[in-house]
């Protein structure tokens, strides 16, 4: 069974202060043209979105220079609520260990990861987090958690939607548009399950 775990661009949940995205018609069948035609202006990090570490350091990866494995592969899914802490994250780990998908972690629900558990998952090296909101950290106060995770390369997989989604492994698909020099790129990120 195929996943479909993005957000639709247009009517997307936008973090407070980015723009939203905004698509333009510029020729349509209809109105007389030959094709129709779409043009549309976007933050990189609307809707369903990865970031790269050149998102918070001025010297960091670009998305460009990010490795396609971190993206696609083995994930672990874990259902959870509140405020994700240091046990949560052991936790977690080790059921996405003992289910040999522990490179990449996807949290389901409403919760933000914070600080200790994202010393956690920067300690044990993995590739990729990934959660339901527009952040990994606490929105009103995301950086530090940012800091700690890109600061180590892990790659966070935003605003995904889990909620058809079994708690397990799967097969994770989330390789971002190849957008040279950005801090940040729109995914369509799917799960395999199998």
């Amino acid at each position: 069974m195929i996943y479909d775990i993005s957000q639709e661009l247009f009517s997307c949940k936008v973090f407070p202060g980015d723009p939203s995205p905004v698509m333009k018609r510029d020729m349509s069948i209809a109105g007389g043209d030959i094709v129709n035609l779409t043009s549309f202006t976007m933050c990189a990090h609307n809707g369903t979105h990865v970031d790269s570490p050149y998102h918070f350091y001025d010297d960091g990866k670009t998305m460009d220079q990010m490795p396609l494995e971190k993206f696609i592969g083995d994930c672990y899914v874990a259902e959870c609520s509140g405020p994700f802490g240091k046990s949560d994250a052991e936790a977690v780990m080790a059921r996405a260990e003992a289910a040999g998908a522990d490179k990449r972690i996807l949290l389901k629900g409403d919760t933000f990861i914070t600080e200790e558990a994202a010393c956690v998952f920067a300690d044990k090296g993995i590739w990729l987090i990934g959660n339901e909101s527009q952040t990994v950290g606490p929105e009103d106060a995301p950086a530090k958690v940012h800091y700690i995770l890109l600061a180590r390369e892990v790659v966070l997989l935003e605003g995904i939607r889990l909620s058809e989604v079994p708690e397990g492994k799967y097969f994770l698909c989330a390789q971002p548009i190849n957008l040279g020099g950005c801090d940040g790129a729109p995914c369509r990120a799917v799960l395999i399950s199998g």
